[in-house]
């Protein structure tokens, strides 16, 4: 009988160590899936995100050039509105002093023509004051002389 038992245990050992193996094995296995699901989902992980953040930065790239452009029109737009404003402003500016030149150069011209009508009728009263003196002058001396030579 102690032949039998140490067969039987020898064939328990057997089966014992051989399913301890298997188990070993599964274990290996499993160990294995998990650690290449694992690297996979890592992987994976840091490619969504390494695309996800090539998406976030041509975003900001987009986001930075609209807004660089919208603040070169916005300020396009504003030099364009001073230079428009100051423009007008000369204009008006300009408008302005012409119209006080010619309102000046009018009253000159109007005061000088004044004088010049004040002096020629003057001169004029003053012809004709002289000529009617000294047509009354000789009628006076005249007809003086007649009457004095006819006496």
């Amino acid at each position: 009988m102690p032949t039998q038992n140490v067969q039987v245990f020898i064939h328990n050992y057997a089966y014992a160590r051989l399913k301890l193996n298997i188990k070993n094995e599964v274990v290996v296995v499993v160990v294995v899936v998990i650690v290449v699901v694992v690297v996979v989902t890592v992987i994976v992980v840091v490619a969504v995100v390494a695309v996800v953040m090539a998406v976030v930065v041509e975003v900001a790239v987009v986001v930075i050039v609209v807004v660089v452009v919208v603040v070169v029109v916005v300020v396009v737009v504003v030099v364009v509105v001073v230079v428009a404003v100051v423009a007008v402003v000369v204009v008006v500016v300009v408008v302005v002093v012409v119209v006080i030149v010619v309102v000046v150069v009018v009253v000159v011209v109007v005061v000088v023509v004044v004088v010049i009508v004040v002096v020629v009728v003057v001169v004029v009263v003053v012809v004709v004051v002289v000529v009617v003196v000294v047509v009354v002058v000789v009628v006076v001396v005249r007809s003086f002389a007649a009457a004095t030579i006819s006496r």
